[in-house]
C-alpha cells in the first residue's frame, strides 16, 4: 500500500502536474493540502481511476484525500473546538487504515492569537491521535504540518529561530505526540540531513537548496511495523509552475 502526502498550494494551478504525477506513480492515496476552492475537479480524478473526497474552503486551505481504495466513515473536522471552521481535517478508514489528513496552521506571526490557534489544533491532534491509540486502531497521521522537528529538518537553523514552524512550543507538541508511541517514518528510515520537502520561492531556495521538511507522517505501531520506505520525491518541485511543496511518500507491506 502506497500513501503519499503533497501540499499542492492550489489544486486548480496544480492540476495537470497532479494528474501527471498520479498516471505514473500510481499511489494507492494521495492526501492533498491547501486545494484553496470548494470545487474540488473531482471528476478530473475520476477518470484515471481515483475516488476523491475533500473538505474544500474558499481561497485559503483544503484538503482532499484521492483513493484507488473505496474509503469509508468519513469525517471532516478536528474534535475539540466546534466553532473551529477551518478546511484542514480529513479522515477515512481505506483498507482496513485509519488515514488521517491534515493541514496543521501555520502559526505565523508568534506571540498573536495565530501561533496560539497553531498550538491549541496540535493539541487537539494529540488528543485525536491518543484516542486511537487507546482503540488500538491502526492510522496514518500525514500531511503539511508546519513544523520542522529538529534543525537537521532545515538548511539554516538561524532562519527559523523567530518562526512558528520552529519555537520549542512547537517542537515540544510535536515530540509529545512522538511519546504517545507513534513514529516519524521518515525519520525511521532515513537519518540524513539535507532532507526537505519544501523550498520557498524566493531566493533561489529551489537551486540552492535552501529548504525544510514539514511534511510527515505519524505512524502507528501497526503500521510503524509494516514502514518499507518513506522518501521524498523531489522532481515536481523542479516542473514549471510547481508548488513549492514536494510529494512524500509513504509505502507499507501488506
Amino acid at each position: 500500500m502506497k500513501i503519499a502526502t503533497w501540499n499542492v498550494n492550489s489544486i486548480k494551478v496544480r492540476l495537470p502536474i497532479v494528474s501527471d504525477w498520479l498516471q505514473t506513480h500510481g499511489v494507492d492515496v494521495l492526501m492533498l493540502q491547501e486545494i484553496k476552492t470548494t470545487e474540488f475537479p473531482t471528476a478530473e480524478f475520476e477518470k484515471i481511476g481515483y475516488r476523491c473526497e475533500f473538505v474544500g474552503q474558499k481561497a485559503y486551505n483544503g484538503v482532499a484525500t484521492l483513493t484507488k481504495i473505496a474509503g469509508a466513515d468519513p469525517v471532516k473536522a478536528l474534535a475539540g473546538d466546534a466553532a473551529d471552521e477551518h478546511a484542514r481535517f480529513l479522515a477515512m478508514t481505506i483498507n482496513g487504515v485509519r488515514v488521517i489528513n491534515i493541514y496543521l496552521p501555520n502559526g505565523n506571526p508568534i506571540g498573536t492569537e495565530k501561533f496560539a490557534y497553531k498550538l491549541a489544533w496540535m493539541q487537539r491532534l494529540k488528543s485525536e491521535i491518543q484516542s486511537m491509540l487507546d482503540a488500538e486502531i491502526p492510522f496514518v497521521v500525514g500531511g503539511d504540518f508546519n513544523v520542522i522537528p529538529d534543525d537537521i529538518d532545515c538548511s539554516d537553523p538561524k532562519l527559523w529561530v523567530n518562526d512558528a514552524l520552529a519555537q520549542p512550543e512547537t517542537r515540544a507538541l510535536w515530540r509529545s505526540m512522538l511519546h504517545l508511541g507513534t513514529v516519524d517514518a521518515f525519520r525511521a528510515v532515513d537519518k540524513r540531513p539535507g532532507q526537505y520537502s519544501f523550498w520557498d520561492y524566493q531566493a533561489g531556495a529551489w537551486r540552492r537548496n535552501i529548504g525544510i521538511r514539514i511534511d510527515h507522517f505519524l505512524t502507528s505501531p501497526q503500521i510503524t511495523d509494516r514502514i518499507e520506505a518513506c522518501e521524498i520525491d523531489k522532481a515536481p518541485r523542479a516542473l514549471e509552475k510547481a508548488s513549492d511543496h514536494t510529494p512524500v511518500i509513504l509505502t507499507l507491506r501488506a
